[in-house]
């Protein structure tokens, strides 16, 4: 495809400037170029309009309907997703939707159904999957390195809350009848999402989840999870554990660990440690060094355009029924928690 006609779907999400960057040498090529955004918000639409050097639209069905465009990203809160994907998929426009993809299982699935009839290209905003770390683990996990699977535990933390980041023009993100949830929610997908692309080949089914969510700040009112965790129980009998917050202060973390009969691999701040009885030389002594791991993948936002543009791809895109999967397993996190 030479080049890409494209318009937006709702510009609410806080990753919305970033996108709008990352289109910028796209833009400078004349590979793509953004013709409409819309957005319930007119104001905010038109701010995004003139940054993209697009016109403003106040009608979903006229981008849709309009044969020059064949893409369409949708950055709206997430509870509108699910029409605006349906009504793209339905008009045979290839999706972008930010992640999560929906506030229900029910929905998601919904909308995997309708991008599998229309059969048109999907991506959504899981950009971990890019990380030389992540893209490391999966591709030991898959090769048996470290044995029968055990146990991991993933972590996704900022200081958001604390920090007013949803305060104003983010405010949506704090509001459960918008966005469904709060950090486990926000943050904890990326992890789930790692958690289900990596294990789900290995370890089967994700049988058992166990939720627990909590609020102690209370900047947003009492209903919105600050921070929270998950269980997941795998068929082989795997367990896998993810946290997050939107109140953590501190920059020391240690983001990823997984265990296995034969080895394990911690990601600490000094870099990633490998241990393996099956791996000549990974004694997990010291960190790997950077040619250790896979070279970084471009963001999952630039992906979808490198897809677009017929361009080989360093990772895949995400596929519809692993998003949904994860829209489904949260959902049943949140009602384990009491939500």
């Amino acid at each position: 495809m030479a080049s890409i006609t494209a318009a937006f779907l709702g510009v609410a999400h806080i990753h919305t400037p970033g996108f709008i960057d990352q289109l910028k040498p796209l833009r400078e090529a004349g590979d793509v170029s953004i013709k409409f955004v819309w957005d319930r918000d007119a104001a905010r639409a038109a701010s995004v309009a003139e940054k993209l050097g697009a016109a403003t639209s106040e009608s979903v069905e006229a981008i849709l309907a309009d044969p020059e465009i064949s893409a369409i990203v949708i950055c709206s809160e997430t509870v509108f997703h699910k029409d605006l994907v349906l009504a793209a998929a339905a008009a045979g426009k290839n999706v972008f939707a930010e992640k999560p993809l929906g506030i229900s299982g029910a929905d998601a699935s919904a909308m995997a159904d309708a991008i599998e009839k229309a059969g048109v290209v999907f991506q959504t905003g899981f950009a971990q999957r890019s990380n030389p770390i992540n893209q490391f683990i999966k591709r030991e996990v898959a090769t048996g390195h470290l044995g029968k699977l055990t146990r991991a535990r993933y972590s996704n933390c900022h200081s958001g809350a604390a920090g007013g980041w949803f305060d104003k023009e983010w405010a949506w993100f704090a509001k459960t009848e918008l966005s469904g949830g709060g950090a486990l929610l926000d943050l904890g997908a990326h992890s789930l999402d790692l958690i289900i692309n990596t294990f789900t080949p290995t370890e089967g089914a994700i049988v058992q989840t166990h939720g627990a969510l909590a609020n102690r700040l209370g900047t947003y009112g009492g209903e919105i999870d600050e921070y929270g965790t998950g269980l997941l129980v795998f068929e082989s009998g795997f367990q896998a554990v993810f946290e997050a917050s939107w109140v953590d202060k501190s920059p020391l973390h240690a983001p990823v660990s997984v265990f296995g009969t034969a080895g394990a691999i911690l990601v600490q701040p000094d870099g990633v440690y490998y241990q393996s009885d099956l791996v000549e030389g990974a004694d997990g002594k010291s960190p790997l060094s950077a040619a250790d791991l896979p070279e970084a993948a471009p963001h999952a936002f630039r992906l979808y355009w490198e897809r677009l543009l017929g361009r080989p791809l360093p990772v895949p895109l995400v596929p519809v029924r692993e998003a949904a999967l994860g829209s489904a397993v949260m959902e049943r996190l949140y009602k384990s928690a009491g939500r």
